[in-house]
């Protein structure tokens, strides 16, 4: 089993940052969190790794139909969204987001398999675009 829907991008880490977050907008998610853990990294363990950028996404009627359902999955929420640099090929950017049906395999909860298809059509929607 994946836990992420994923892309590698030939853009620079800034730019696929940029393209990202456009693309999830367009497909009514905000960005609530970030989380630079590249500079977290280097000023709590001065650790030097790749940029890797964590996204809190949501789309709030999305997130709120999966809260109708069961309350506990605001543990699980934002979705989160990784843009980082391959550490394998110079030139490219990963694109990573959880895997909505991660929310349904976790909490056994049925109900929430329609919240959760619909939140990976927009997040595969937002993927795709990033190649477009």
């Amino acid at each position: 089993m994946s836990i992420a829907l994923a892309t590698s991008l030939r853009l620079p880490f800034d730019d696929a940052v940029a393209r990202t977050r456009k693309a999830l907008a367009d497909q009514g998610f905000g960005v609530l969190t970030e989380i630079d853990v590249k500079a977290t990294m280097k000023n709590k363990l001065d650790q030097d790794m790749e940029n890797y950028l964590i996204l809190g996404a949501c789309n709030p009627p999305l997130a709120h139909r999966a809260l109708s359902v069961e309350r506990q999955i605001g543990l699980l929420l934002p979705c989160n969204v990784v843009v980082r640099s391959d550490p394998d090929d110079s030139g490219s950017t990963l694109v990573e987001a959880m895997d909505p049906q991660l929310l349904v395999d976790v909490t056994e909860e049925a109900d929430l398999q329609p919240v959760a298809q619909e939140v990976a059509d927009k997040l595969k929607a937002a993927i795709a675009a990033l190649n477009a």
